[in-house]
Protein backbone atom coordinates (compact mmCIF):
# COMPACT_ATOMS: atom_id res chain seq x y z
CA UNK A 1 0.00 0.00 0.00
CA UNK A 2 0.97 3.22 -0.87
CA UNK A 3 1.19 5.93 1.99
CA UNK A 4 -0.77 9.00 2.18
CA UNK A 5 -0.17 12.18 4.14
CA UNK A 6 -1.96 15.34 4.92
CA UNK A 7 -0.58 18.68 4.50
CA UNK A 8 0.36 18.44 8.70
CA UNK A 9 1.85 15.51 8.75
CA UNK A 10 4.16 16.22 5.83
CA UNK A 11 5.11 19.65 7.50
CA UNK A 12 5.81 17.46 10.87
CA UNK A 13 7.42 14.81 8.88
CA UNK A 14 9.79 18.16 7.77
CA UNK A 15 10.12 19.52 10.78
CA UNK A 16 11.36 15.72 12.43
CA UNK A 17 13.24 14.96 9.50
CA UNK A 18 15.46 18.31 10.40
CA UNK A 19 15.49 17.33 13.99
CA UNK A 20 17.13 14.35 12.84
CA UNK A 21 19.83 16.17 10.95
CA UNK A 22 18.86 16.37 7.83
CA UNK A 23 18.47 20.03 6.47
CA UNK A 24 15.87 21.72 5.12
CA UNK A 25 18.34 22.62 2.01
CA UNK A 26 19.21 19.02 1.72
CA UNK A 27 15.37 17.94 1.25
CA UNK A 28 15.16 21.06 -1.05
CA UNK A 29 17.95 20.32 -3.18
CA UNK A 30 16.85 16.70 -3.67
CA UNK A 31 13.32 17.27 -3.95
CA UNK A 32 14.17 20.09 -6.94
CA UNK A 33 16.32 17.15 -8.34
CA UNK A 34 13.58 14.90 -8.68
CA UNK A 35 11.61 17.50 -10.41
CA UNK A 36 14.02 18.16 -13.05
CA UNK A 37 14.72 14.54 -13.58
CA UNK A 38 10.65 14.57 -14.20
CA UNK A 39 10.63 17.33 -16.42
CA UNK A 40 13.62 16.17 -18.43
CA UNK A 41 11.58 12.65 -18.79
CA UNK A 42 8.26 14.74 -19.57
CA UNK A 43 9.76 16.57 -21.80
CA UNK A 44 11.89 13.96 -24.24
CA UNK A 45 15.48 15.03 -22.98
CA UNK A 46 17.30 18.17 -22.26
CA UNK A 47 19.08 19.35 -25.58
CA UNK A 48 17.75 21.71 -27.01
CA UNK A 49 14.89 21.48 -25.04
CA UNK A 50 13.25 24.51 -23.49
CA UNK A 51 11.67 24.82 -19.68
CA UNK A 52 9.55 27.16 -18.40
CA UNK A 53 9.27 27.29 -14.35
CA UNK A 54 6.25 29.31 -12.66
CA UNK A 55 7.62 30.20 -9.09
CA UNK A 56 5.61 31.27 -5.48
CA UNK A 57 7.78 32.38 -2.62
CA UNK A 58 7.07 29.25 -0.65
CA UNK A 59 8.95 26.19 -0.18
CA UNK A 60 7.46 24.64 -3.35
CA UNK A 61 8.72 27.68 -5.34
CA UNK A 62 11.73 26.75 -3.78
CA UNK A 63 11.85 23.00 -5.18
CA UNK A 64 11.39 25.19 -8.95
CA UNK A 65 14.46 26.93 -8.31
CA UNK A 66 16.36 24.21 -7.84
CA UNK A 67 14.52 22.16 -10.78
CA UNK A 68 15.90 25.15 -13.16
CA UNK A 69 19.20 24.97 -11.60
CA UNK A 70 19.43 21.11 -12.49
CA UNK A 71 17.98 21.55 -16.20
CA UNK A 72 20.25 24.30 -17.19
CA UNK A 73 23.26 22.31 -16.02
CA UNK A 74 21.67 19.49 -17.72
CA UNK A 75 21.73 21.27 -21.38
CA UNK A 76 18.09 22.92 -21.49
CA UNK A 77 17.28 26.53 -22.18
CA UNK A 78 15.24 27.62 -18.71
CA UNK A 79 13.30 30.58 -18.08
CA UNK A 80 12.09 31.07 -14.36
CA UNK A 81 9.03 33.32 -14.01
CA UNK A 82 8.77 34.90 -10.11
CA UNK A 83 4.86 35.90 -9.46
CA UNK A 84 6.25 37.39 -6.45
CA UNK A 85 9.36 39.62 -5.82
CA UNK A 86 12.00 37.31 -5.02
CA UNK A 87 12.96 39.65 -1.63
CA UNK A 88 10.02 38.02 -0.29
CA UNK A 89 11.51 34.08 -0.15
CA UNK A 90 12.55 33.11 2.87
CA UNK A 91 15.59 30.20 3.92
CA UNK A 92 16.81 28.16 1.75
CA UNK A 93 14.69 29.17 -1.21
CA UNK A 94 15.87 32.57 -1.12
CA UNK A 95 19.52 31.02 -1.52
CA UNK A 96 18.55 28.79 -4.39
CA UNK A 97 17.69 32.13 -6.03
CA UNK A 98 21.13 33.61 -5.39
CA UNK A 99 22.60 30.46 -6.90
CA UNK A 100 20.78 31.00 -10.13
CA UNK A 101 23.23 33.81 -10.88
CA UNK A 102 26.02 30.29 -11.59
CA UNK A 103 23.43 29.11 -14.01
CA UNK A 104 22.28 30.44 -17.48
CA UNK A 105 18.68 30.51 -16.31
CA UNK A 106 16.75 33.59 -17.21
CA UNK A 107 15.01 35.39 -14.68
CA UNK A 108 11.29 37.62 -15.26
CA UNK A 109 8.61 38.58 -13.16
CA UNK A 110 5.26 37.74 -13.72
CA UNK A 111 3.16 39.19 -16.06
CA UNK A 112 0.58 38.01 -18.32
CA UNK A 113 2.10 38.92 -21.49
CA UNK A 114 5.56 37.55 -20.32
CA UNK A 115 4.30 34.02 -18.89
CA UNK A 116 2.54 33.54 -22.28
CA UNK A 117 5.23 34.37 -24.65
CA UNK A 118 7.55 32.32 -22.50
CA UNK A 119 5.37 28.96 -22.64
CA UNK A 120 4.42 29.85 -26.36
CA UNK A 121 8.03 28.02 -26.63
CA UNK A 122 8.13 25.97 -23.89
CA UNK A 123 8.76 21.66 -24.00
CA UNK A 124 7.86 21.44 -20.65
CA UNK A 125 6.74 23.62 -17.69
CA UNK A 126 7.09 23.49 -14.12
CA UNK A 127 4.46 24.31 -11.42
CA UNK A 128 5.85 25.46 -8.29
CA UNK A 129 3.48 28.32 -7.42
CA UNK A 130 1.14 27.17 -4.22
CA UNK A 131 2.11 24.01 -1.81
CA UNK A 132 0.02 21.30 0.24
CA UNK A 133 -1.04 24.05 2.32
CA UNK A 134 -3.04 25.98 0.08
CA UNK A 135 -6.50 26.31 0.81
CA UNK A 136 -9.56 28.58 -1.01
CA UNK A 137 -9.54 30.59 -4.67
CA UNK A 138 -6.46 31.45 -6.47
CA UNK A 139 -6.48 35.35 -7.34
CA UNK A 140 -5.16 37.89 -9.57
CA UNK A 141 -1.95 37.00 -10.30
CA UNK A 142 -1.93 33.38 -8.94
CA UNK A 143 -4.89 32.94 -10.73
CA UNK A 144 -3.34 34.38 -14.12
CA UNK A 145 -0.14 31.53 -13.73
CA UNK A 146 -2.55 29.18 -13.14
CA UNK A 147 -5.07 29.90 -16.26
CA UNK A 148 -1.61 30.87 -18.26
CA UNK A 149 -0.07 27.46 -17.68
CA UNK A 150 -3.47 25.52 -18.42
CA UNK A 151 -3.89 27.06 -21.93
CA UNK A 152 -0.40 26.95 -23.13
CA UNK A 153 -0.68 23.42 -24.35
CA UNK A 154 2.90 22.12 -22.95
CA UNK A 155 2.95 19.19 -20.83
CA UNK A 156 3.20 20.36 -16.79
CA UNK A 157 5.14 18.81 -13.75
CA UNK A 158 3.68 19.78 -10.37
CA UNK A 159 6.04 20.19 -7.27
CA UNK A 160 3.83 17.64 -4.85
CA UNK A 161 0.47 19.00 -5.48
CA UNK A 162 -0.94 21.00 -8.92
CA UNK A 163 -1.66 24.59 -7.48
CA UNK A 164 -4.84 25.56 -7.19
CA UNK A 165 -6.12 21.88 -4.96
CA UNK A 166 -6.73 21.73 -1.56
CA UNK A 167 -3.61 19.50 -0.72
CA UNK A 168 -6.06 18.22 2.61
CA UNK A 169 -9.29 17.12 0.74
CA UNK A 170 -8.30 17.56 -2.77
CA UNK A 171 -11.36 20.11 -3.81
CA UNK A 172 -11.09 22.57 -6.14
CA UNK A 173 -12.83 25.47 -5.53
CA UNK A 174 -11.73 27.58 -8.06
CA UNK A 175 -8.58 27.55 -11.36
CA UNK A 176 -5.97 24.72 -10.79
CA UNK A 177 -3.27 23.42 -12.58
CA UNK A 178 -4.11 20.65 -14.32
CA UNK A 179 -0.96 18.69 -14.47
CA UNK A 180 0.48 15.17 -16.74
CA UNK A 181 2.95 14.37 -13.63
CA UNK A 182 2.90 15.33 -9.99
CA UNK A 183 5.95 14.53 -8.06
CA UNK A 184 5.40 13.77 -4.38
CA UNK A 185 8.20 14.08 -1.65
CA UNK A 186 8.40 11.23 0.39
CA UNK A 187 4.27 10.02 0.30
CA UNK A 188 1.59 11.42 -1.76
CA UNK A 189 -0.21 13.87 -0.10
CA UNK A 190 -4.03 13.65 0.52
CA UNK A 191 -5.04 16.34 -2.17
CA UNK A 192 -3.53 14.35 -5.30
CA UNK A 193 -5.30 10.81 -3.82
CA UNK A 194 -8.84 12.21 -3.47
CA UNK A 195 -11.17 13.50 -6.29
CA UNK A 196 -11.26 15.98 -8.11
CA UNK A 197 -7.46 16.98 -6.81
CA UNK A 198 -6.53 13.12 -8.63
CA UNK A 199 -8.01 14.68 -11.96
CA UNK A 200 -5.98 17.31 -12.20
CA UNK A 201 -2.70 15.59 -10.56
CA UNK A 202 -1.89 13.27 -13.46
CA UNK A 203 0.55 10.68 -13.01
CA UNK A 204 1.83 10.57 -9.42
CA UNK A 205 5.45 10.37 -8.77
CA UNK A 206 6.57 9.32 -4.98
CA UNK A 207 10.27 10.24 -5.17
CA UNK A 208 12.27 9.46 -1.62
CA UNK A 209 14.74 12.95 -1.23
CA UNK A 210 16.14 11.68 2.34
CA UNK A 211 13.66 11.76 5.06
CA UNK A 212 14.29 8.96 7.90
CA UNK A 213 12.18 5.68 6.75
CA UNK A 214 11.11 5.63 10.65
CA UNK A 215 9.31 8.93 10.21
CA UNK A 216 7.34 7.72 7.11
CA UNK A 217 4.59 6.52 8.84
CA UNK A 218 0.61 7.33 8.72
CA UNK A 219 -3.00 5.41 8.95
CA UNK A 220 -3.84 6.93 5.15
CA UNK A 221 -3.20 4.56 2.74
CA UNK A 222 -3.67 4.15 -1.47
CA UNK A 223 -4.79 0.34 -2.07
CA UNK A 224 -2.66 -1.31 -4.82
CA UNK A 225 -3.46 -4.31 -7.00
CA UNK A 226 -0.53 -6.35 -5.13
CA UNK A 227 -2.45 -5.44 -1.68
CA UNK A 228 -5.81 -7.11 -2.79
CA UNK A 229 -3.55 -10.49 -4.60
CA UNK A 230 -1.98 -10.61 -1.16
CA UNK A 231 -5.47 -10.53 0.96
CA UNK A 232 -6.97 -13.06 -1.17
CA UNK A 233 -7.25 -16.43 -0.50
CA UNK A 234 -6.83 -19.59 -1.46
CA UNK A 235 -8.86 -22.60 -1.45
CA UNK A 236 -7.57 -25.76 -0.39
CA UNK A 237 -7.09 -28.98 -2.45
CA UNK A 238 -8.85 -30.73 -0.70
CA UNK A 239 -11.89 -28.69 1.02
CA UNK A 240 -15.68 -28.25 0.76
CA UNK A 241 -18.57 -25.40 0.30
CA UNK A 242 -19.26 -24.96 3.92
CA UNK A 243 -15.57 -24.70 4.84
CA UNK A 244 -15.35 -22.08 1.47
CA UNK A 245 -17.32 -19.44 3.68
CA UNK A 246 -21.17 -19.33 4.16
CA UNK A 247 -23.18 -16.26 3.18
CA UNK A 248 -26.35 -15.46 4.04
CA UNK A 249 -28.47 -12.91 2.36
CA UNK A 250 -31.31 -10.91 3.68
CA UNK A 251 -33.52 -8.53 1.32
CA UNK A 252 -36.09 -8.32 -0.64
CA UNK A 253 -39.59 -6.79 -0.92
CA UNK A 254 -42.79 -7.30 -3.87
CA UNK A 255 -41.18 -4.21 -5.78
CA UNK A 256 -37.63 -4.69 -5.58
CA UNK A 257 -36.31 -8.36 -6.10
CA UNK A 258 -33.60 -7.95 -8.29
CA UNK A 259 -30.94 -6.15 -5.56
CA UNK A 260 -31.14 -9.55 -3.57
CA UNK A 261 -29.95 -11.48 -6.25
CA UNK A 262 -27.16 -9.53 -7.24
CA UNK A 263 -25.80 -9.68 -3.93
CA UNK A 264 -26.22 -13.28 -3.45
CA UNK A 265 -24.31 -14.06 -6.74
CA UNK A 266 -21.42 -11.62 -5.85
CA UNK A 267 -21.05 -13.33 -2.74
CA UNK A 268 -20.53 -16.45 -4.98
CA UNK A 269 -18.10 -14.86 -7.60
CA UNK A 270 -15.49 -14.10 -5.20
CA UNK A 271 -15.47 -17.64 -4.00
CA UNK A 272 -18.07 -18.12 -0.97
CA UNK A 273 -18.75 -21.42 -1.11
CA UNK A 274 -22.70 -21.56 0.28
CA UNK A 275 -25.37 -18.27 -0.26
CA UNK A 276 -27.87 -18.58 1.14
CA UNK A 277 -31.27 -16.17 0.52
CA UNK A 278 -34.17 -15.34 2.79
CA UNK A 279 -36.78 -12.99 1.01
CA UNK A 280 -40.41 -12.16 1.87
CA UNK A 281 -42.20 -15.58 0.59
CA UNK A 282 -43.99 -13.54 -2.05
CA UNK A 283 -41.20 -13.00 -4.12
CA UNK A 284 -39.44 -16.07 -3.56
CA UNK A 285 -40.57 -18.19 -6.80
CA UNK A 286 -39.27 -14.98 -8.54
CA UNK A 287 -35.87 -15.09 -6.88
CA UNK A 288 -35.60 -18.72 -7.15
CA UNK A 289 -36.02 -18.45 -11.10
CA UNK A 290 -33.10 -16.02 -11.11
CA UNK A 291 -30.12 -17.71 -8.88
CA UNK A 292 -29.61 -21.39 -9.52
CA UNK A 293 -26.96 -21.91 -6.86
CA UNK A 294 -27.84 -20.55 -4.03
CA UNK A 295 -30.41 -21.76 -1.09
CA UNK A 296 -33.42 -20.34 0.24
CA UNK A 297 -35.30 -19.07 3.23
CA UNK A 298 -39.07 -17.78 3.09
CA UNK A 299 -39.81 -14.84 5.57
CA UNK A 300 -43.32 -14.06 6.71
CA UNK A 301 -43.82 -10.82 5.03
CA UNK A 302 -46.15 -7.46 5.71
CA UNK A 303 -49.14 -6.25 3.44
CA UNK A 304 -46.64 -4.31 1.63
CA UNK A 305 -44.86 -6.97 0.50
CA UNK A 306 -41.79 -6.36 3.05
CA UNK A 307 -39.89 -8.74 5.65
CA UNK A 308 -42.14 -9.10 8.58
CA UNK A 309 -40.34 -9.42 12.25
CA UNK A 310 -39.21 -13.02 12.56
CA UNK A 311 -36.10 -13.05 13.72
CA UNK A 312 -36.61 -16.80 15.05
CA UNK A 313 -37.16 -18.10 11.43
CA UNK A 314 -32.85 -17.35 10.55
CA UNK A 315 -31.49 -18.68 13.61
CA UNK A 316 -30.56 -21.97 12.35
CA UNK A 317 -29.15 -20.33 9.31
CA UNK A 318 -27.37 -17.46 11.19
CA UNK A 319 -25.32 -19.52 13.52
CA UNK A 320 -23.80 -21.88 10.54
CA UNK A 321 -22.78 -18.30 8.54
CA UNK A 322 -19.67 -16.76 8.19
CA UNK A 323 -21.38 -13.64 7.30
CA UNK A 324 -24.47 -11.99 6.93
CA UNK A 325 -25.52 -9.23 4.15
CA UNK A 326 -28.27 -7.12 5.17
CA UNK A 327 -30.45 -4.82 3.33
CA UNK A 328 -30.76 -4.53 -0.61
CA UNK A 329 -34.36 -3.98 -1.71
CA UNK A 330 -36.07 -4.11 1.85
CA UNK A 331 -37.65 -0.61 1.71
CA UNK A 332 -38.29 1.72 4.69
CA UNK A 333 -41.31 -0.15 5.85
CA UNK A 334 -41.44 0.66 9.23
CA UNK A 335 -42.06 -2.50 10.54
CA UNK A 336 -39.01 -3.96 8.60
CA UNK A 337 -36.90 -1.60 9.97
CA UNK A 338 -37.42 -2.31 13.12
CA UNK A 339 -36.67 -6.13 12.18
CA UNK A 340 -33.18 -5.05 10.48
CA UNK A 341 -32.06 -3.54 14.02
CA UNK A 342 -33.15 -6.06 16.03
CA UNK A 343 -31.50 -8.45 13.83
CA UNK A 344 -28.23 -6.38 13.28
CA UNK A 345 -27.90 -6.10 17.30
CA UNK A 346 -28.13 -10.04 18.05
CA UNK A 347 -26.52 -11.43 14.78
CA UNK A 348 -23.47 -13.80 15.93
CA UNK A 349 -21.78 -13.42 12.82
CA UNK A 350 -20.33 -10.27 10.95
CA UNK A 351 -23.24 -8.00 9.23
CA UNK A 352 -22.15 -6.10 6.15
CA UNK A 353 -25.29 -3.57 5.90
CA UNK A 354 -26.68 -1.69 2.69
CA UNK A 355 -29.06 0.71 1.14
CA UNK A 356 -32.80 -0.09 3.38
CA UNK A 357 -30.55 -1.73 5.98
CA UNK A 358 -28.45 1.61 6.07
CA UNK A 359 -31.80 3.59 5.93
CA UNK A 360 -33.15 1.87 9.00
CA UNK A 361 -30.37 3.49 11.18
CA UNK A 362 -31.08 6.96 10.10
CA UNK A 363 -31.02 9.59 13.10
CA UNK A 364 -30.17 6.58 14.82
CA UNK A 365 -26.70 5.35 14.43
CA UNK A 366 -25.83 5.16 18.12
CA UNK A 367 -27.78 2.29 18.15
CA UNK A 368 -25.07 0.33 15.70
CA UNK A 369 -23.03 0.38 18.92
CA UNK A 370 -24.67 -1.68 21.01
CA UNK A 371 -24.60 -5.41 18.59
CA UNK A 372 -23.25 -8.99 19.15
CA UNK A 373 -20.37 -8.97 16.07
CA UNK A 374 -18.89 -6.89 13.20
CA UNK A 375 -20.05 -4.45 11.31
CA UNK A 376 -19.56 -3.32 7.71
CA UNK A 377 -21.52 -0.15 7.00
CA UNK A 378 -21.98 0.75 3.14
CA UNK A 379 -23.23 3.81 2.63
CA UNK A 380 -23.51 6.56 -0.59
CA UNK A 381 -23.37 10.15 0.80
CA UNK A 382 -26.95 10.15 0.93
CA UNK A 383 -26.96 7.61 3.28
CA UNK A 384 -24.34 8.76 5.20
CA UNK A 385 -25.65 11.77 5.71
CA UNK A 386 -28.71 10.17 6.98
CA UNK A 387 -26.84 7.88 9.28
CA UNK A 388 -24.79 10.88 10.33
CA UNK A 389 -26.92 13.86 10.92
CA UNK A 390 -25.24 15.97 8.17
CA UNK A 391 -25.62 16.89 4.67
CA UNK A 392 -24.50 15.21 1.47
CA UNK A 393 -22.13 18.49 1.06
CA UNK A 394 -20.68 18.08 3.92
CA UNK A 395 -20.22 14.68 3.54
CA UNK A 396 -18.49 15.44 0.28
CA UNK A 397 -16.09 18.24 1.73
CA UNK A 398 -14.06 15.67 3.99
CA UNK A 399 -14.44 12.16 3.11
CA UNK A 400 -12.37 10.54 4.99
CA UNK A 401 -12.61 12.47 8.21
CA UNK A 402 -16.34 12.02 8.25
CA UNK A 403 -15.87 8.33 7.24
CA UNK A 404 -13.05 8.05 10.24
CA UNK A 405 -15.65 9.53 12.19
CA UNK A 406 -18.69 7.38 11.98
CA UNK A 407 -16.22 4.26 12.38
CA UNK A 408 -15.46 5.63 15.77
CA UNK A 409 -18.80 6.41 16.53
CA UNK A 410 -20.26 2.83 15.81
CA UNK A 411 -17.10 0.95 16.61
CA UNK A 412 -17.05 -0.86 12.98
CA UNK A 413 -15.97 -0.66 9.49
CA UNK A 414 -17.53 2.42 6.94
CA UNK A 415 -17.47 1.90 3.26
CA UNK A 416 -18.09 5.30 1.90
CA UNK A 417 -19.14 4.92 -1.53
CA UNK A 418 -18.36 7.65 -4.40
CA UNK A 419 -15.10 8.57 -5.95
CA UNK A 420 -13.20 8.02 -4.48
CA UNK A 421 -14.39 4.78 -2.21
CA UNK A 422 -12.78 5.61 1.47
CA UNK A 423 -12.55 2.68 4.11
CA UNK A 424 -12.09 3.13 7.29
CA UNK A 425 -11.47 1.57 10.70
CA UNK A 426 -12.89 2.55 14.13
CA UNK A 427 -9.33 3.46 15.13
CA UNK A 428 -8.81 6.04 12.54
CA UNK A 429 -6.82 3.73 9.85
CA UNK A 430 -8.14 4.51 6.60
CA UNK A 431 -7.93 3.35 2.68
CA UNK A 432 -8.21 5.22 -0.25
CA UNK A 433 -9.66 2.90 -3.39
CA UNK A 434 -8.30 4.14 -6.79
CA UNK A 435 -10.82 1.96 -9.01
CA UNK A 436 -13.73 2.86 -10.03
CA UNK A 437 -15.43 5.24 -12.32
CA UNK A 438 -18.22 6.93 -13.94
CA UNK A 439 -19.85 3.65 -15.22
CA UNK A 440 -20.67 2.31 -11.69
CA UNK A 441 -22.83 5.05 -11.66
CA UNK A 442 -25.95 2.71 -12.17
CA UNK A 443 -28.40 0.93 -10.16
CA UNK A 444 -27.69 -2.42 -8.44
CA UNK A 445 -23.80 -1.96 -8.60
CA UNK A 446 -23.86 -1.31 -4.81
CA UNK A 447 -25.20 -4.57 -4.60
CA UNK A 448 -22.72 -5.92 -6.14
CA UNK A 449 -20.03 -5.09 -3.81
CA UNK A 450 -22.21 -5.79 -0.86
CA UNK A 451 -22.55 -9.25 -1.99
CA UNK A 452 -18.80 -9.83 -2.57
CA UNK A 453 -17.59 -7.68 0.96
CA UNK A 454 -20.14 -10.15 2.42
CA UNK A 455 -18.18 -12.98 0.19
CA UNK A 456 -14.72 -12.15 1.63
CA UNK A 457 -15.52 -12.02 5.10
CA UNK A 458 -16.95 -15.46 4.91
CA UNK A 459 -14.00 -16.79 3.22
CA UNK A 460 -11.55 -15.51 6.35
CA UNK A 461 -10.60 -11.71 5.60
CA UNK A 462 -11.18 -9.42 8.32
CA UNK A 463 -13.65 -6.49 7.53
CA UNK A 464 -11.88 -3.66 6.35
CA UNK A 465 -9.82 -6.10 4.65
CA UNK A 466 -12.81 -7.87 2.76
CA UNK A 467 -14.14 -4.09 2.12
CA UNK A 468 -11.08 -2.46 0.71
CA UNK A 469 -10.31 -5.45 -1.63
CA UNK A 470 -13.89 -6.14 -2.39
CA UNK A 471 -13.89 -2.07 -3.48
CA UNK A 472 -10.51 -2.70 -5.42
CA UNK A 473 -11.92 -5.46 -7.53
CA UNK A 474 -15.30 -4.17 -8.27
CA UNK A 475 -13.77 -0.69 -9.23
CA UNK A 476 -11.77 -3.49 -11.94
CA UNK A 477 -14.27 -5.19 -13.07
CA UNK A 478 -16.45 -2.22 -13.70
CA UNK A 479 -13.88 -0.84 -15.87
CA UNK A 480 -13.63 -4.03 -17.22
CA UNK A 481 -17.46 -3.78 -18.18
CA UNK A 482 -16.74 -0.26 -19.22
CA UNK A 483 -14.62 -1.54 -22.10
CA UNK A 484 -17.73 -3.21 -23.77
CA UNK A 485 -20.01 -1.61 -22.87
CA UNK A 486 -19.40 2.02 -22.12
CA UNK A 487 -22.32 4.29 -20.77
CA UNK A 488 -24.42 1.66 -21.19
CA UNK A 489 -22.68 -0.91 -18.53
CA UNK A 490 -25.12 -2.11 -16.31
CA UNK A 491 -24.52 -3.95 -12.95
CA UNK A 492 -24.96 -7.11 -14.62
CA UNK A 493 -21.91 -6.77 -16.33
CA UNK A 494 -19.99 -5.58 -13.28
CA UNK A 495 -21.08 -8.73 -11.75
CA UNK A 496 -20.19 -10.87 -14.67
CA UNK A 497 -16.56 -9.82 -14.79
CA UNK A 498 -15.52 -10.01 -11.34
CA UNK A 499 -14.21 -12.84 -11.64
CA UNK A 500 -11.75 -11.53 -14.63
CA UNK A 501 -11.09 -8.86 -12.56
CA UNK A 502 -9.89 -11.38 -9.42
CA UNK A 503 -7.76 -13.04 -12.34
CA UNK A 504 -5.96 -9.77 -12.97
CA UNK A 505 -5.28 -8.90 -10.03
CA UNK A 506 -3.79 -11.93 -8.92
CA UNK A 507 -1.76 -11.61 -12.64
CA UNK A 508 -3.28 -15.22 -14.31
Amino acid sequence: MKLVLSPAEAAVLDRESQARGVQASTLMERAGREVARAAAAVAGGVYGRRAVIVCGKGNNGGDGLVAARYLSGWGSAVTVVMIESPEDLREPAATNFRRLSEADVRVRPFSPAVLERELARADVAIDAIFGTGFRGIPEDEWAGAIGALNASGAPIVAVDIPSGVNGETGAVEGDAVRADVTVSFGAAKTGVVLLPGAEFAGLVEVVDIGFPPELLAGDLWLVEAADVAAALPSREVETHKRAAGVVVVIGGSRLMTGAVCLAAEAAYRVGAGLVSVAVPAGILPVVQSILREATFVPLPETREGTVAASVERLEEGLASADAVAIGPGMTTQEETAAYVRTLVRSCPVPVVLDADGLNAFAGRVHELADRRSDVVLTPHAGEFARLAGITAREVGADRVGNARSLAARIGGTVLLKGSRTVVAEPEGRTWVNPTGGPFLATGGTGDVLTGMIAGLIARGLAPAEAATSAAYLHGRAGALAARERGDGTTAGDVLARVPAATAEVLGR
